[in-house]
């Protein structure tokens, strides 16, 4: 399937960063991680710098699919509001993710930094705003939720948004624990910093289908070659479906788009990231090219064709909400795109083995997180191969 449809950023900007060889011949390791995206670089990242001996597989170029086009922005917040995630999975899981997901946005900080990753990785301030004066008691109980685990969330009136932006709007939650990241270059660093721990990396070598034995599994990839493994990290996003008996997510697609460079960005209070309460959704943030960028306005639409033929429109949509907040700056759109994801009821991931495959763990970071599950998933499934016991698991598991 085609993941992204229009012009994704991250791909038009950097190209083809690093080349890799096609699999032309057998190999064995102790674990084959199927997707090279953001979730298999930090997956092949955590286990090679574990001392696992590690090989990575990807059908396409190198980060090329559903990372080109995320948007970048690293939030902890999980799609769900942590009320509503209480009543779903209870008072220990739902804080529980959350605080995983703060984790784990200072640890991808940290490893960019630690490994001189250039990939616009910045901390950046996050302003979470509502669209209507019914949603003021709802972020009320969101900030004494998280004050009450220890996250510090600022609760902001009418009053204190206008005095720091162009924008007025009834309530909003400030925090400073956001982050933003081009998710490309990101990976490509990922995967450099692991080569040199070992591991080794295929593109364009495509799966054809996994022979589960008492040793372990074997990889046979269309032309015929084979990975024999110990274990496998199946991290190839929600085409991971086609390995599991049923459905785990809802499939949408989302839109996108960049701006060209802007002169001004002062009325925009410390370049936080900003997005919405309600749908559809809405978000925005800016890049160190003084760019912005705009993205939600989700659908259901999942065919490509179908899908990229409503970007023009959905441009048209997300410039003109973007100039309801900041009518002083004049956006220009560079690029514009559109994407394939999933999402979860309760809004958090799946992460670990399902009896469907033998010897395999499923890394799905689905919804509006992927690229913080992602993380974490690399930590469970590294822990869970080392026979190390993780507490995190039950909170991802297939069956919670």
């Amino acid at each position: 399937m085609k993941l992204t449809g229009g012009e994704p950023f991250w791909r038009v900007r950097n190209g083809l960063l690093n080349t890799y060889p096609a699999l032309d011949k057998d190999l064995t390791c102790e674990v084959a991680i199927v997707g090279g995206g953001i979730t298999g670089a930090l997956a092949a990242y955590t286990l090679a710098k574990a001392g696992v001996t590690t090989v990575l597989v990807d059908k396409r170029d190198i980060g090329t699919g559903s990372t080109c086009g995320s948007t970048g922005l690293l939030q902890y917040e999980v799609d769900v509001s942590l009320r509503q995630l209480i009543k779903q999975v209870g008072p220990d899981k739902a804080n529980r993710s959350y605080l995983l997901c703060l984790g784990a946005v200072k640890k991808l900080l940290a490893i960019a930094r630690g490994n001189r990753i250039h990939c616009e990785m910045e901390a950046r301030p996050s302003l979470f705003i509502a669209r209507s004066r019914s949603e003021i008691a709802g972020l009320q109980e969101e900030q004494r939720l998280r004050k009450k685990m220890g996250i510090k969330v600022d609760f902001w009136d009418a009053r204190e948004i206008e005095t720091h932006y162009p924008f007025s709007r009834p309530a909003a939650l400030f925090s400073e624990k956001g982050a933003q990241v081009d998710p490309h270059r990101l990976t490509q660093g990922l995967l450099l910093a692991a080569e040199r721990k070992g591991l080794r990396v295929f593109d364009r070598t495509a799966v054809k289908h996994f022979l589960p034995n008492r040793k372990g599994i074997e990889v046979i990839t269309e032309r015929g070659c084979k990975i024999a493994a110990r274990r496998i990290v199946i991290a190839a996003g929600f085409e991971a479906q086609n390995y599991l008996p049923k459905r785990f997510g809802q499939l949408q697609s989302t839109y996108a788009l960049i701006s060209e460079p802007v002169p001004d960005l002062r009325s925009w209070y410390r370049r936080s990231l900003i997005w919405e309460t309600g749908s559809p959704y809405l978000y925005l943030r800016t890049t160190g090219e003084d760019r912005i960028i705009v993205g939600g306005e989700d659908i259901d639409v999942v065919k490509p064709a179908a899908r990229d033929r409503l970007i023009p429109a959905k441009t048209r949509i997300l410039s003109k909400k973007f100039k309801a907040l900041f009518p002083d700056i004049k956006l220009e759109v560079a690029y514009s795109w559109a994407g394939t994801f999933s999402s979860t009821k309760d809004g958090l991931a799946y992460i670990g083995t399902h009896r469907s495959l033998p010897h395999a763990f499923f890394a799905l970071g689905y919804g509006g997180n992927g690229i913080t599950y992602s993380l974490i998933a690399a930590e469970i499934i590294r822990d869970q191969i080392l026979g190390r016991h993780n507490p995190a698991a039950a909170v991802f598991a297939f069956n919670r």
